[in-house]
């Protein structure tokens, strides 16, 4: 799955997070966070610090793979909506 975005990664981990038949609490549990902090990710991500990602990214045994946009059709100008 391609995410662009903080909401669609958050959408992408919680679905992983289902997929795996975790609670929010159990995720938090096995990496030393709070229930609400995995809650807090999921609904407003843009406000995640990137240790937390990390956290809940380990807790689901998933990677972050960054690689760059090869096809014209991944230019920013195409779907990228943030502003830097």
């Amino acid at each position: 799955m391609k995410v662009t975005s903080a909401k669609q990664l958050s959408a992408c981990l919680k679905d992983a997070r289902r997929l795996q038949k975790l609670s929010q609490g159990k995720v938090a549990d096995k990496v030393g966070l709070r229930q609400d902090t995995v809650s807090n990710f999921e609904i407003n991500p843009e406000s995640t610090k990137l240790d937390t990602l990390f956290k809940i990214l380990a807790a689901l045994e998933l990677s972050l793979d960054i690689k760059p946009r090869t096809d014209p059709s991944d230019s920013p100008s195409s779907d990228w909506k943030e502003e830097w």
